[in-house]
Order: structure tokens, then C-alpha cells, then sequence
């Protein structure tokens, strides 16, 4: 069977349009989620989405044993989500991304979690605005993809709209970033969880849509509590673009609609029980090559959310998946128990 391929998406990155385009939705890196099987299923349901990798520390691109850049031709367009502060070791990481193939690169100033501190990396960036100015600018200064920003709107105490403004002004200028994806909550770095620091503070939307209006020049997106398209196509009266995190993975049948009602009205809303049955080649194909079925599987069980027999097909994918020797089989068997409804 052949693969569904991108094909109604300009990936042209010279102009700021080219920009919008791209970044008009997409799907946001989430860390032991957003792996390669989860983006080649995202792809299946959704041919305009732009889809980012999980983090990946420049660390462990340079020194790690396993290959932290894959991914498949089918997967595009994608972005890769790079963590670190060290301007070298980005730059060099975001050549070898650019010779990979990816579409973005983009930096974290935006996670919380002490470990992502403890490497300097992430939200706590926030604070020096002129070192994420040179991380960016070493990574333009060798590719020719667009290097992009995801931040929140504030650090700690340090959550004015000056603060933020000041910052976006300062990395836009001296960096040369075109492109920010601002999640609409400041973040605390110590005192909360990660989990707690996408719930507890507060979302600020407004904020956000300031922020385009006080720098119109630049592409910006927003990020964070998004949860229905009929939320972004409010968010886009306003922004260039929509990030959805959480609502995607966990009820990825939003994604089904995405091309249809945000990209051209004249796709089609893909068939979730299609897309499932077109997954079975890559399926066959991951598991001849080693990999496990409930590593595939586990990004899929969401997909039914709402439609009859979806508590069944996730109980006997979440059941049957991880057993030793478990392939296809069990994946039609559960697939049977949402077409017959039961």
C-alpha cells in the first residue's frame, strides 16, 4: 500500500508567509511521547500538521550511543526540538538536523522541570535573554531552515509584559528570530511540577494576542489549554498559528479534521478506522525490524474517543499489546471490536 505522503503544504521557508504556513497548527513536542510512531500515526490523520520531536539535548546528539535525529520521509514536515545553551554544540546539532531533512529547528525555553535546570536548558533561559539571542544566532548562522523560539510568558517573579516584551525584543533582534510559540502560562521553577506548571498558573491568552499586536513583523503561535479546532480558529482571528499539546495525543481523532477545517475545506476528514488500517504496513514493517507492538500501540488508543466499542479496542490493545510476540493480529482483533460497535 502506498504511503500517505505530505502534499498540500508549501514547505518554503523564505518568506514570512512561508513561516504562517507552516506553523498554522501543530502538534507539540512532548517529551516520551511525541517518538517517531506517534508522529507517523499524527501524519496519517493530519497531512498539514506540523508535528515536532520529543526534546533532544545536544548532549545526547553528540555523545549518544543511539540515533536521536530518525525519522521517516513519511513523517514530514518536521520540526526538531532541540534542548541546551551552549551556542557551538547547537549550531552543530542543527546542521546535522538540517542535512537530516527537518523542516524547524526549535529551542525549549519553555519546560520547567529541575533536570532540564540542572542542564541550563528550558524555561530558566527565560532569564537570559541575550545568551538564547546567541544560541539562536549561532544555529541561523549555519542553517537555512528557520530557527524558532518556544517560551512561556514568564519566569518566577519575573512575569511582567515588559519582561516578556523585552525579552522577544532582544532575541528577535540580536538572534534573528522570526518565530516564537508562546505558551500562555508563566512557569515556576521551583515550588511545582512540570505537570503543575502546564495546570496551576494561570493561562493568558490576552497576553499573547498583545504580544502579535506590539510585534506584528514577527510569526508568532500560541500554545497551552487548547483543547477543540473550533478553540483555534478563535486563537487564529488573532495569532498566526495554534500549538496543541496534551488534547492531540490523548483524543488524536481532533487531528482527523485539521486539513479539512483549517487548511482547505475541500480535504477530506480522514477516517479514523482508515488511518488505523493504514498503519498496518508500518506496523508489520517495525515489527520485523525489532521494535515492540505496545510501543506503536500506545500511541494509538486514543484515537476512538467517543465512538462505540473505544473503551474495548483500548483494553485489548492495552492488555494484549505488551505480551511477548504480541504483532498485528491483536491490533485487527481490537480494531473488530469498534467496527462491529461492541
Amino acid at each position: 500500500m502506498q504511503q500517505q505522503t505530505p502534499n498540500s503544504i508549501s514547505i518554503e521557508h523564505t518568506t514570512a508567509q512561508g513561516y504562517r504556513n507552516l506553523n498554522r497548527f501543530s502538534v507539540a513536542p512532548m517529551l516520551d511521547w511525541t517518538d517517531r510512531h506517534c508522529r507517523y500515526f499524527h501524519r496519517l490523520l493530519s497531512k498539514n500538521t506540523l508535528l515536532y520531536t520529543e526534546m533532544v539535548t545536544t548532549g545526547a546528539i553528540i555523545y549518544g550511543k543511539g540515533d536521536y535525529l530518525a525519522f521517516s520521509e513519511q513523517e514530514q514536515p518536521v520540526a526538531l526540538q532541540l534542548g541546551g545553551s551552549d551556542p557551538i554544540a547547537l549550531a552543530q546539532c542543527a546542521k546535522l538536523a538540517e542535512q537530516r531533512g527537518y523542516n524547524e529547528i526549535n529551542l525549549n525555553v519553555g519546560c520547567p522541570s529541575d533536570r532540564v535546570q540542572n542542564g541550563r536548558f528550558g524555561a530558566c533561559l527565560m532569564a537570559d535573554a541575550q545568551l538564547v539571542a546567541d544560541c539562536i544566532k549561532a544555529m541561523q548562522d549555519v542553517v537555512s531552515i528557520p530557527v524558532t523560539v518556544k517560551t512561556r510568558i514568564g519566569i518566577d517573579e519575573q512575569d511582567s509584559y515588559q519582561f516578556l516584551c523585552d525579552f522577544i525584543d532582544t532575541v528577535s533582534i540580536k538572534g534573528g528570530c522570526e518565530m516564537f510559540i508562546i505558551h500562555a502560562r508563566k512557569a515556576w521553577l521551583s515550588g511545582l511540577s512540570p505537570k503543575e506548571n502546564r495546570e496551576i498558573p494561570p493561562l493568558d491568552y490576552p497576553r499573547v494576542y498583545q504580544l502579535k499586536r506590539d510585534f506584528p513583523h514577527l510569526t508568532m503561535a500560541i500554545n497551552g489549554g487548547i483543547k477543540t479546532l473550533e478553540e483555534a480558529q478563535e486563537h487564529l482571528q488573532y495569532l498566526d498559528g495554534v500549538m496543541v499539546g496534551r488534547e492531540a495525543y490523548q483524543n488524536p481523532s481532533i487531528l482527523t479534521a485539521v486539513d479539512n477545517q483549517l487548511f482547505d475545506n475541500q480535504l477530506p476528514v480522514v477516517d479514523a478506522v482508515e488511518a488505523v488500517r493504514q498503519m498496518f504496513p508500518y506496523i508489520e514493517k517495525e515489527l520485523s525490524q525489532g521494535a515492540y507492538l505496545g510501543h506503536i500501540t500506545r500511541h494509538m488508543l486514543g484515537i476512538f474517543q467517543g465512538i462505540p466499542g473505544a473503551r474495548q479496542w483500548r483494553r485489548y490493545l492495552s492488555e494484549n499489546a505488551h505480551k511477548k510476540g504480541a504483532d498485528l493480529a491483536v491490533v485487527e482483533h481490537a480494531l473488530a471490536l469498534v467496527t462491529r460497535g461492541e
